[in-house]
Parts: structure tokens; sequence; C-alpha cells
């Protein structure tokens, strides 16, 4: 049968097992191969760097990225999952650097490029094998062993087609701009990397006085960059605001400022006016240099200098309201100075130290900012220098402060292709939408052309060929390369640094050799061109890029809007005129516990390979699933992980347990019984309901990218299931024999069981592959061989009952505030109450109102308590003296009904009430085993005590205001017979006192936590309990045209007859309003 579940909850063990068999068995393979037929439906892998370590953030992407290809995966999709590997750039360059000992560009050329390349490609796979694990023990599935590497020559050569085209449409150029520029690493940097590497920054700006020329005045300027001031060519104003010359009062001297900010600056009633201006009037006003080193250079190109500019980028926020321009260190700046024919003037060198013909040649443009302030102080120059903060652009790579830098670089013309860039973004889903209609959208509005050259070493050679006369050329494969160089080394060259440097082409326009120039392109443009370049396109597998793409899935986080889901943008608009993907999940970052940047330097970061150890696959998996939305900051910690792993998975599991403990008792094998479902009562229909509303739900939620909707959807089913249905069936699954109703639970739970597994399977992969594996494939060998391999299940429509599922939420609802009323009252939940009113938006149909059994109307119309009657006092005071005088033997009262059964077949008393009914034969039967007269006589009541017995047993009633009582006693009979807290307490007593689940041995018995057994007080061999108390009242009063009828006993028969004649039923219930006669108005 099934394998016995152990209800610990630590599944890390069983996780590992479970990835096991998926290797041993080749699973993923299999899901692959069984859909090569279905529907493509394709998921692009953004490539992780293999010489970094995983970290906890990582889960997050990896976990929501295998969720929705499983899913579809089910659905009978092919989804075709390539991992892969991003291979180049600054980050490994670094790591060979500190592994070398090297220090800079100089140093590594010093080391030799051949050996620092191989060095290179070594370190890319330093974690290889660390992230194979981390991604098995994640349960990531990708086809990792057939990667793509954006380092491999097949991948570059795609690359270099990619470039050709772009360069045959104009949109490749050569210019000479300002560039974020890292001095560290010797190479400028893209937008959208400068947007990953913003830091607040505390530092000191400059209020500088630059001398009027010919005149006894000042302009105040403002800069944040002092280190610019050497550079200083012209001063900005903005044309169309107001600006004012005064005078101070203090001291005399006569300032040029802004007269919006003149009170901030100088102070209110500090000055006096002398001169309004608009700031065109300024304009071409000269000052004198500020550093001769400057001047020195404009005079050398024969340009004019040292005047006031305007452009309207002057803003009055901050400051004076006139910058300083300094054209080589600003695009702003760079834009006046074209505009104005500023001479150009570079007085920092690539290192970012300032040049030798300034006052601080060899420093660092940031460690210079004090030194100019203290040397303009020395001279009277520096206003006031006060500290601002500010959110100031760093390396993302090394951590180095940028400098805006003038430079020759290779673009890529984006501001051409706007329009289409925006016009594609408007065709994909994003997830959340804000994110590409308004961080996305807003970037794309701006667009920059990408600055895509890196003046590195390990990265993709620019794929141009450049001439002394001038004449540049754009190779697209190995075969142009061939064709135009003539070498047959062409045809196999490594497609690296310095190998490809070696091979020449000849020059069509003068015949002289072109050189490869010898930049490197930005890794970026690796990464966002494996759509294509990971099967080699166009050169080979026409046929699967074509339909693999637009992928119609991709995740990542947060900061790739600026990186891959840029770029890949990007070259697809440029190369195809399309979107690359079609929906696209963002996600947010991992954060500690109190909503702070994970970091190792604040000590709350979290390993990965911890937490996986600590709580499993599963746990984290869920936690990200169900926690937030995707793209908000996830807040991760133990407590949370648990806790969530306890409310769903804890749930289930134990739900499983349950069933397979009872299933395995009764050797239950669900492969041999079919799930028939107009036999089932209402709550097994009712939970079918719930189940098919689930998988639609699901699949919805899960079609449409709303992942913690479907987490939760699955939560509140679990807990359903669990806590509802389970409880309010277990005494099924306690019957003796295998009747139809124990039939229809155990497979009512058992199709439950399966199906949420396969729902859940997406999302928890490992626990629902090893409840499938035991429900299911101890079985039936010829299931699918693993859950990853069903068929997400498809919801039944007929079995979905809306109005019921509605009528039973409200059930439970009143159950809730039920336990909330006894928790105020503070009354345990197996204590009884005597009555509990309930005020709702809708009455309940009379039916459920009116059924009080002990209640009925006298001779003389009075509603009364029939239990409250003196007549009841003089039974029971009877009944004392009779105990009293052992006419009653006292052990009846604490021994089981078997027990009493026993005495009287052993003689050992002689009267024994009993009820008839079909217990008739087997008191005849086990009288004639004992020796004894087994003739049975129905007695009719004593006389003295009155000819009827007025019978006020537990009885139903359905009032006269019914307008279908046929359905309604149907009803009655499927749902109100069915169980419950009140018929279990009658039945097996009070848990603790009387019967119990906790792990324990009692009277030599071994019973593991959750199995239901009787305590020492009630466990006697042979005790039958009874399962149904409306038994008795269906025996001695029988239905006409029973079809059983003739099935009773002939003792049963006369002992019926004799009941009915000598006794009367009290007077039911028939209205409210009779009912309000006897307890006001209480029942309505």
């Amino acid at each position: 049968m099934y394998e016995k579940v152990s209800t610990n909850l630590n599944f890390v063990d069983r996780e590992k097992n479970v990835e096991k068999f998926w290797e041993e068995n080749h699973i993923f393979e299999k899901s692959m191969e069984n859909r090569k037929e279905g529907e493509t439906y394709t998921f692009y892998d953004g490539p992780p760097t293999a010489n970094g370590k995983p970290h906890i953030g990582h889960v997050l992407t990896r976990v929501i990225k295998d969720m929705i290809p499983r899913y579809q995966t089910m659905k009978g999709k092919m989804v075709p999952r390539k991992a892969g590997w991003d291979t180049h750039g600054l980050p490994v360059e670094l790591e060979v650097e500190k592994m070398l000992g090297l220090d800079g560009k100089d140093q590594i050329e010093e080391y030799g490029l051949v050996p620092f390349i191989d060095k290179c490609k070594e370190s890319v796979w330093k974690y290889k094998g660390m992230w194979e694990d981390f991604s098995g023990t994640v349960g990531f599935w990708a086809d990792m062993k057939n990667p793509y590497v954006t380092y491999d020559d097949n991948y570059i050569e795609s690359e270099w087609w990619a470039l050709k085209t772009i360069w045959e449409k104009g949109l490749l150029y050569k210019g000479f701009k300002i560039v974020p520029y890292c001095p560290r690493c010797g190479t400028p940097l893209s937008a959208q990397e400068v947007a990953q590497g913003y830091k607040d920054v505390k530092e000191r700006s400059a209020v500088v006085r630059f001398k009027v020329k010919d005149e006894d005045a000042y302009i105040l300027a403002w800069t944040t960059t002092p280190w610019t001031l050497p550079s200083n060519l012209a001063l900005c104003v903005n044309p169309d605001e107001d600006y004012v010359k005064v005078q101070m009062k203090e001291d005399g001297r006569v300032y040029y400022i802004a007269q919006a900010l003149a009170d901030k600056v100088l102070g209110e009633d500090a000055y006096n006016v002398l001169e309004n201006y608009k700031g065109t009037d300024l304009e071409y006003k000269e000052y004198e240099p500020l550093y001769s080193c400057a001047a020195v250079h404009a005079e050398k190109q024969n340009k004019k200098a040292f005047y006031v500019v305007c452009d309207t980028y002057v803003t009055l926020t901050d400051g004076t309201g006139i910058v300083h321009i300094a054209p080589a260190f600003g695009e702003d700046d760079a834009k006046v100075g074209r505009k104005y024919g500023l001479p150009f003037v570079q007085l920092v060198d690539g290192k970012g130290n300032l040049t030798e013909d300034t006052p601080f040649g060899g420093i660092f443009v940031k460690k210079a900012d004090p030194l100019v302030l203290k040397d303009l102080d020395e001279r009277g120059l520096l206003f006031d220098a006060p500290k601002f903060e500010h959110s100031y652009p760093h390396c993302w790579r090394c951590d180095t402060p940028l400098i805006y830098y003038a430079r020759e670089s290779w673009f890529i013309k984006m501001t051409a292709v706007k329009d289409d860039l925006i016009r594609n973004n408007n065709t994909i889903n994003w997830i959340p939408e804000s994110i590409g209609k308004g961080r996305f959208g807003d970037w794309l509005e701006n667009v920059q052309d990408w600055g895509i050259s890196r003046n590195r070493y390990w990265g993709t050679p620019l794929n141009i060929w450049e001439c002394e006369c001038g004449h540049q050329h754009s190779i697209g494969s190995r075969q142009e390369l061939f064709e135009m160089s003539g070498n047959e080394k062409a045809k196999t060259v490594e497609l690296h640094r310095p190998y490809i440097d070696e091979i020449t082409i000849k020059c069509p326009k003068c015949g002289k050799p072109m050189h490869r120039v010898p930049e490197v392109i930005d890794c970026w443009f690796d990464s966002g061109a494996m759509p294509f370049a990971q099967h080699h396109y166009p050169f080979e597998n026409k046929d699967v890029f074509e339909k693999q793409f637009p992928a119609q899935f991709i995740s990542e986080a947060v900061d790739q809007t600026r990186g891959w889901f840029y770029s890949l943008l990007a070259e697809s608009t440029i190369l195809f005129n399309k979107a690359p993907y079609q929906n696209v999940i963002v996600l947010g970052h991992v954060q500690d516990e109190n909503g702070q940047k994970m970091s190792k330097s604040k000590g709350n970061a979290v390993d990965p390979f911890d937490a996986l150890q600590t709580y499993g696959a599963d746990a984290i998996r869920w936690y990200f699933y169900i926690n937030s939305a995707p793209w908000l900051p996830n807040r991760f910690h133990g407590k949370a992980v648990q806790e969530g792993q306890r409310k769903f998975m804890g749930t289930l599991w134990n739900t499983y347990a349950f069933f397979v403990l009872y299933a395995n008792i009764d050797n239950f094998d669900a492969t041999k019984y079919t799930l028939e479902y107009d036999k089932l009562p209402v709550m097994d229909k009712w939970l079918l309901s719930k189940l098919n509303s689930l998988i639609k739900e699901v699949d919805d939620d899960l079609g449409n990218y709303r992942i913690p909707e479907a987490a939760r959807a699955l939560q509140d089913f679990v807990d359903d299931m669990s806590n509802w249905y389970v409880r309010r069936s277990r005494e099924r699954f306690w019957a003796k024999g295998m009747e139809q109703d124990k039939i229809n639970a155990y497979m009512t739970l058992y199709t439950a069981l399966v199906t949420v597994a396969k729902v859940a399977a997406p999302m928890i992969p490992f626990m629902t592959e090893d409840i499938y594996q035991n429900l299911v494939r101890s079985l039936d060998k010829e299931a699918p061989e693993s859950i990853h391999l069903c068929d997400f299940p498809v919801a039944n429509e007929a079995h979905i009952d809306k109005d019921l599922e509605a009528k039973m939420e409200e059930v439970l609802k009143v159950v809730v505030l039920g336990r909330a009323a006894r928790n105020t009252a503070n009354i345990k939940n197996r204590q009884p109450i005597g009555r509990m009113f309930v005020k709702a938006e809708t009455a309940l149909p009379e039916f459920y109102q009116d059924a009080y059994p002990s209640f009925y109307k006298n001779d003389d119309g009075v509603w009364v308590d029939g239990f409250t009657e003196d007549s009841m006092k003089d039974a029971l005071e009877r009944l004392k003296s009779a105990y009293e005088a052992g006419y009653i033997d006292k052990e009846s009262l604490t021994n089981a009904t078997s027990d009493c059964r026993t005495k009287f077949y052993e003689d050992k008393f002689g009267v024994f009430t009993y009820w008839a009914g079909t217990w008739a034969t087997n008191l005849k039967t086990n009288l004639e085993a004992n020796g004894l007269d087994s003739e049975l006589v129905a007695i009719p009541p004593i006389e003295e005590l009155g000819a009827y017995t007025e019978r006020v047993a537990p009885a139903w009633c359905i009032t006269e205001a019914c307008s279908n009582p046929e359905g309604v006693y149907k009803y009655f009979i499927e749902t109100m017979l069915d169980g419950g807290d009140m018929q279990f307490l009658w039945t097996y007593g009070v848990e603790g006192v009387h019967w119990s689940t906790a792990a324990e041995e009692v009277c030599g018995v071994t019973y593991e936590e959750g199995q239901f057994h009787m305590l020492e007080n009630r466990e006697k061999e042979g005790t039958v309990y009874t399962k149904n108390h409306i038994d008795p009242m269906l025996a001695v009063a029988p239905l006409e045209n029973d079809p059983k009828a003739e099935a009773v006993a002939e003792e049963a028969k006369v002992s019926a007859e004799t009941f009915q004649e000598h006794s009367k039923m009290a007077q039911l219930v028939v209205s409210t309003d009779e009912m309000a006669e006897y307890n006001g108005d209480l029942t309505t």
C-alpha cells in the first residue's frame, strides 16, 4: 500500500531524494521531449556571471523563472529553457587583476594580453559548479548541459552580424562626446550602467568670485565639482531670468547674481541693488580667467573664452543662478561650448588625475576638490563652500566615483529609433504596468545614444577595421573576414584580443592594411544578443530562432530595467523592429527583516545555501510566491518562511499523512474505486466544487502572471480541506467496514489531494512530487513517471456549485464567529453550549430555526421544555432510589454499552434496557450462545405511569411553510447526519477525557500523533461505538414502502408495534410565532 508518512515538517532530506530522482530518471529532459509537438512557449534566461557567487536575491529570480515554465509545460506547451552564462566584461577582468596582484591597464599590458585573456577564460567558471548545485537545490530547471556562453566564437560571430547590420543602417558611429568614465577601469560606461551605481554623498560645493574684466565687480558662480574649475572657459546664465548687480553694505564689494537667489546667498538686507538685468543683457560680458592654464590652451586654439553665455538649462533652484562652464566635463557644458564655439580644454588624464600643466598635477580629481577650494580661498576668490548632499554616480563594478569626460567612443544611435522603441515597448505586458509605462517608459522617452565601446581587453571585439586613410569597414562574419584578408587563420582564429587583432584586411580605398580598432563592446550588448546569438543566427538554426522569437516570458530584478530589459529591446528594435519579449515580471529586491538592503558589511546578508539547508527549497519558494507582489521588496527572514511553511505546506502534508494513515489501516486502494458523484453527500460535493473552482482560479492566475493570487487561492483551499472538510468527515474514516459513505470520503479526499498536488506542482515541485509518487505511482505504474510529466488539471464545470460554496461560506463565517465568541467567553471548543444566536443580513430558512426537539405544547396549549417538567424530576428521584437500593448495576454507569450487553448475555443482571431494531437478532443469538432463554417479549409501559409515554427524544422537523419538503429532507439526510461536533461529542465523548489523537500508548497499543483512539477508561476489547444516533429512531419507526422492511427481524417488528401503540410523539414546533410564545423573540 502507501508508504508510511512522517509528520516531521523538515523537508530538506526529502527534497534531496526528489532531486536525485529527477536527475537519475532525467525527468526534466523527458518533460521537454514529451511536449516537443506542443505549442512553443519561449522563456529567456538572463545570464548570470559564473565568476560571482549566488546570493539570496538569486533564489527569488530562480523560483519565479522556474515556476512559470513548469506551469506552461504542464499546460502542454513546449518550453525551451536554455541556461546561459555572461562571461565578458569588467567583473571578470577585476577578479583576474586581484588574483594576479595587478593594478590597472598598464600592469595588465606589462603582464601580457595572452596570459591575461587565458586567465579571464579560466576565471569565468570559478563558481560554475556552485551555480549548478544552487540551481538544482532550488529546483530550477533549465538546460545547463548545453548552455549559451557569451565568449563562444559562434556567439560572437552572431553579434558581429548584428553590429554590421547596425553599421549598414548608419546607426553605429564614432563620436567625440562627454561620457561617464571610470578612471580606475579606464573605460566609459553606458547610461544604463551609470544608473546602477548612484550613491548619496556629502561634499563641498563652491561659490566663486569671477573678476569682471575692466570693472570693479565680480560674477558669483556656483559649481558642485570644484576640480573642474581649472578648466573653466565661460559662465552661463538663463536668458529669461532676472539678474541684479548689487553692492554689499559691509565691505562694498559688487556682485552679479540672480535676483531670486540674492537674499539666500548674500543675506537679507545685506546689499543694495545697483542695476537690474535680464540674462540676455549679460551675454558676452567678459571676466578674467580663474586659472592661467585654461587661458594658455584657449590661446593656442585661437578661440575666444572667458565670457558670459546663455542657456535655458540653468535653473534658479540652487546656487547663484550662474554656473561655470568646462566643456570637457559635462554634456550641458559641451553643448553650450559647441553653440558658442568655445575652445576645448582637457586638463584631466585617462586615470582621472589633473594634468601637470595645472597647479594640481597628478592628483585624482575628487581628491583635488579641497585643494582647489583652499587655493581659491587664499587668493580671495572663494565666496563660500557650502556642504551639500547629492546622489553621485560610481562605477557599478569597482565603486570608483565616475567623472564625465570628453573622449572618442563608439555609439549606437538609439535616438534615431526612439519612436520604434516606444511603440514596441507598448506591446509588452509589464508586470507591474507602472514599470513599463513609468520607469522604463520614461527612460525611453529620454533615450540617449548607446556608448557601446570599452577600452578594455576581455570582451567581444568591436568588428570595425580602420585604415590610416580614414576608411572604415565592419566585418559581419568569419567568411567575410577570410575573403577580405585572404588569411586562412581567419577561419579558425579565436575571436578575442589579441588573436583577432593579428588579422588585417586590405583597404579597398588605398590598398593599405586595415587594422581592427582596439575597443571591445559593452557586455550588455552580449546579453541583449542572446535571443539570436544563442542559436548562432543567422548562420544556422534560423528556423529554431524564428520559432522561439520573441519570448513569451522573461523575469529579472528591477535593476535590469536599464540593463538587460533595455539591451534586449534596443537590439531587437534595430534588428527586427519588434519587442523581444511579450510578458515580463519585474522583481523587487530582497531585504532583511527590517527592510534594509542586505550586505556583508552590514552583517545582515543571508547565505542562500544556509537558508536552503535550514528551511528547504519549497518553503523558500512558497514564501516568495505568497509574501507580496513580486515587484515589491521582500523582507526575508526565517520566521516568515517558517510561518508560510506551517500554514500551507504543513497543513497539506498533515492532511496527506492523515489520508495515508487511515487508508493503510483499511487497505484502501484508490485504483479499485471510482468517484461516483451522484452518490456523494453534500460535504464531498462541496469539496469537489471548491477543488474545481481552485483549478480554474489558479489556471487563470498563473496564465496571467498573478502569482500571489494563485498562491493565496491554494492556501485557502488547503485550509478549507484540512480544517473544515477533514474535521467534519473524520468519523467517516473511522467507521468499520467499507460502506459507500466511507468510500466516498476516501475517494473525495484522495481526488482532492492528488489534484491539488498537481495544481501546486509548479510552485512547490519537491513536496508535490513526494505526494504524487506515494499516492499515485505506488499503486499505478502506468501513471506518468513524475508529477511534472502530468497535465495541469482541467476543471470539471459540472462539479462546480457556486450556490453551495456560498452557503458553506456562510456556515464557515458562523463557525469563525462562534469560536471568537467562545474565546471571549473563555469557553473551550469541546465544551457544549446551550444555544448560540446569529444575527445575519439574511434569515435562515425556518427549517434551521425551528429544530428544538425538547419543546412541545402541552394539553393546555402552553409551550414547555420537557427536561424541566416535574415528571422528569420524579423520574430522576425514582432512579436514585433504585440505584441506592442496588437494583441498578453500579458499574453500568461507567461501563461501555458492550460491557453491559456482555453482562446481560452472561446472566449477571436480568433487565437490560436497549433499543430493539436490528439488535433483536443479535440479542437472541448471544443469549442462545450462553445457554439462556432467548425468547424476547416486547413490554408495554407500566400502567401506573399512564397509558402512554410522551416521546420527546431528539427530533427534527420541517415547517409547514416549506415549499420543498422533499428537497429539505434529502438535504437533511445528506448533511445533518454525516457528522459534526455535537454528534462527535455524543458518540465519543470529550477530548482528553474519553478520546485523544496524541502520540501515546493505551492498553498496550501504541498510537502515533494524529491517530484517533479511545482512552483507557473507554478502551475495552469488543467495545462498539454507535456512529449515527438517528438509527434507533429509524429502526422503531420504519418508513412506509421501505425496501428493507422485510429484513427487519420479527422481534423488532413486534417491539416497534408495541412501542408505537403505547406512546405518542409530543407536539412539534410548527412555526416561529408559536415558539416565540415560550421564549420570546429569541428564535428570530
